[in-house]
C-alpha cells in the first residue's frame, strides 16, 4: 500500500460525507459557499418589491396588526396557525411596514435555507455535493418565488429542513438526545406555522421504517416517542382553535377560503413538477417532454432511494421528504383538493438535493452524463427564474396611489371584494378606512363575511365598513370612489342611476372609478369632473 500525501488525504476528506459535529464548521469555511449564498441574497433581492402587495399578503398584514392575543384568536378562526404572524407583527415594530421590510422577513430565511440546504447534504454526501446542493437550491425557481412573498411558506422550509438535519444528527449519534429536543422545537414551530408540517412527519417515520436495521431500530427507542408525544403536546394550547375551525368548514368554504382548489387528474402531478421548476404548468411543452420529464426524475429518485447502500441510508431520506408528501397530497386531492404549489413548497427543497448527491455520484464513473445531468437541471431552473423575472408585476399600488392623490374630505371608497380590500388597506394613505361591498347573494340571503377565514379580519368592523347596496352610502361631499376588478358584468351590480361618472382610471386588471352623487346645481365646481372619463394605464 502507497503512503498518501497531504494532499491525498484532503482530497479523501473532501470526498467522504460529513460524520464529525464540525459539518457546518468546515463547510462555512469554504469561500464557495459565501458566493453561493450571495448569489442566494441576489436572486431574492432582485425585483422583491416590483409586484404589489396581493391579497393573501395583505390578509397577512392586517392580521399581523392585531396584539398577540388578537393573532392567537384571528389565526384559530383563519385557515394557518399564528406564528408567522407573530413574528410578523414583531419585525413590523422593529423595522417597519414598508414593501422592503416585510418581504425582507421572507427573504432571510429563504437565503437561510440555501444554507441549510448544503448543510444538510454535506452531513450525507460529499463536500462537493453540498456545494451543488447550494447552488441548486440558490437557483430553485419555487424557492425564489415564495422568498418574496408577505407569508409563511419561506419560514416553513426553514424550520423543515433544520427539522431534518436534526434528525440526521440523532440517527448517527442516538445516544445525544438534545438532537432530539432541537428536532422536537422546531416541528413544533413548523406545525405553529403551517398544518403540511404533518406530511414531514409521515416523511421521517417512514425514513426510520424503511431503512431496515439501520434506521428501524430507532422507531422502537422512547426517545424518539418521547420526541413526538413533545410536540404533540406543544401543539396541544393551539388544539382548540384547530378543533373550532374544522367544525366550520362550511363557514371558510363559504367565504371562499377553503374549497376554491381545483381538482386534480392525472396530469396534475407532471404539470407541478414543471411548477416548480419553471415557474409554469408547461401546457405549452411537447407532450412527450412533458410527462418524459418528470416520469425520470420520479423513476431516477426512486431507483437512488432503493438503491442507496450509505450506512444510515441518509440518501433514502431526501427522497422520502421529497416525493412523500407531493405524492401523498396529490392522492388526498382526488377526495379533497389541497394539492397547491405553496403548499408543497417545503418539499420541493428537496428537488435540487437530491440531484446535487446524484450528479456527485454519477461524477466518480460517469462524469459526461453527471455533467449533462447538471446543466439540464440547471438550464430547467433558468427557464422558471426567467418567468419569475420576467412575469408581469401587479401595479395595484399605482391605482391605490392615484386616489390617495384624489381624494378630498368627505370621500367615500368603496372596494368590491375582499380580494382587493386586504391590498387596498395596505396602500391607502387618505385617513378613510374604505368601506366593503357586500351585496346580498341572488337567494337573498346576506353577502357578508362569517366570522371564519378572510371574514374574522373584517367582521368587527362590519357595521362601519360593510355596503350592501350602493344607495345606502352615507351623505358625504357627493364622491363615491368605486374599486372593483374589470371583468364583465361588473362587480358592483347595480350602480345608481343618479350617479355620474367622473373618472375611470384602468391599472391592470383593476379600475378605480370615481362618481359623482350630487345634483349639478350642487355639486359647484366639481361638475367639470363629469365631463371627464379618464383612462390610464401606467
Amino acid at each position: 500500500m502507497g503512503v498518501l500525501s497531504k494532499n491525498d488525504v484532503g482530497e479523501q476528506r473532501l470526498q467522504l460525507p460529513e460524520t464529525s459535529h464540525n459539518a457546518l464548521t468546515r463547510l462555512v469555511r469554504q469561500p464557495w459557499l459565501w458566493c453561493i449564498l450571495l448569489l442566494a441574497a441576489g436572486v431574492r433581492f432582485y425585483g422583491f418589491t416590483t409586484s404589489a402587495i396581493w391579497c393573501d399578503e395583505g390578509s397577512s398584514l392586517m392580521l399581523s396588526d392585531y396584539p398577540l392575543t388578537g393573532i392567537w384568536f384571528h389565526a384559530a378562526h383563519d385557515v394557518h396557525p399564528p406564528l408567522y404572524f407573530m413574528l410578523l407583527h414583531g419585525w413590523i415594530a422593529l423595522f417597519g411596514d414598508s414593501l422592503v421590510s416585510i418581504r425582507t422577513l421572507s427573504v432571510l430565511p429563504g437565503i437561510a435555507t440555501v444554507l441549510l440546504g448544503a448543510w444538510l447534504v454535506r452531513l450525507i454526501a460529499t463536500q462537493r455535493a453540498a456545494l451543488l446542493a447550494g447552488l441548486l437550491l440558490a437557483l430553485l425557481p419555487i424557492a425564489v418565488r415564495y422568498s418574496q412573498e408577505v407569508r409563511m411558506y419561506s419560514l416553513l422550509g426553514l424550520w423543515l429542513i433544520a427539522a431534518t438535519i436534526a434528525l440526521v444528527y440523532w440517527v448517527k449519534s442516538p445516544h445525544q438526545n438534545r438532537y432530539l429536543v432541537i428536532y422536537t422545537l422546531l416541528m413544533a414551530a413548523a406545525f405553529y406555522t403551517h398544518y403540511f408540517t404533518a406530511f414531514c412527519v409521515i416523511a421521517h417515520w417512514l425514513y426510520l421504517m424503511s431503512s431496515g436495521r439501520s434506521t428501524g431500530w430507532l422507531v422502537k427507542r422512547p426517545a424518539w416517542w418521547l420526541a413526538n408525544v413533545a410536540i404533540v403536546l406543544l401543539f396541544l394550547p393551539w388544539l382548540p382553535g384547530l378543533l373550532d375551525l374544522l367544525q366550520h368548514m362550511d363557514e371558510l368554504k363559504a367565504g371562499g377560503d377553503v374549497g376554491w382548489e381545483p381538482a386534480v387528474d392525472a396530469r396534475s402531478l407532471p404539470a407541478m413538477t414543471w411548477q416548480f421548476l419553471i415557474q409554469d404548468e408547461g401546457e405549452n411543452l411537447p407532450w412527450l417532454l412533458f410527462w418524459l420529464g418528470p416520469v425520470l426524475l420520479f423513476a431516477a429518485m426512486v431507483w437512488m432511494a432503493v438503491r442507496d447502500a450509505t450506512p444510515y441510508k441518509l440518501h433514502r431520506l431526501l427522497v422520502i421528504y421529497t416525493l412523500v408528501p407531493i405524492l401523498a397530497i396529490f392522492a388526498l386531492s382526488f377526495f379533497s383538493p389541497l394539492f397547491i404549489e405553496r403548499y408543497l413548497m417545503f418539499a420541493a427543497l428537496g428537488l435540487p438535493l437530491v440531484v446535487a448527491v446524484a450528479v456527485d455520484r454519477l461524477l466518480k464513473h460517469r462524469r459526461a452524463l453527471a455533467f449533462a445531468l447538471l446543466a439540464l437541471f440547471m438550464g430547467t431552473e433558468s427557464v422558471g427564474l426567467r418567468s419569475n423575472f420576467s412575469g408581469d408585476a401587479d401595479h395595484f399600488d399605482r391605482l391605490v396611489e392615484h386616489v390617495n392623490q384624489q381624494f378630498l374630505p368627505g370621500d367615500r371608497i368603496v372596494v368590491s371584494d375582499l380580494f382587493w380590500y386586504f391590498s387596498y388597506v395596505y396602500y391607502n394613505k387618505t385617513g378613510f378606512q374604505p368601506m366593503l361591498y357586500t351585496p346580498p347573494q341572488e337567494d337573498g340571503t346576506s353577502g357578508r363575511p362569517n366570522d371564519y377565514g378572510f371574514g374574522t379580519l373584517v367582521n368587527a368592523h362590519g357595521k362601519k365598513i360593510y355596503v350592501d347596496h350602493l344607495d345606502d352610502l352615507p351623505p358625504g361631499t357627493g364622491r363615491i370612489w368605486l374599486i372593483s376588478s374589470k371583468v364583465q358584468p361588473d362587480d358592483f351590480s347595480s350602480i345608481p342611476m343618479s350617479w355620474h361618472k367622473a373618472q375611470d382610471l384602468a391599472v391592470d386588471d383593476t379600475q378605480a372609478r370615481l362618481y359623482l352623487t350630487c345634483a349639478a346645481a350642487e355639486c359647484g365646481p366639481e361638475t367639470e369632473w363629469s365631463q371627464i372619463n379618464a383612462k390610464a394605464n401606467p
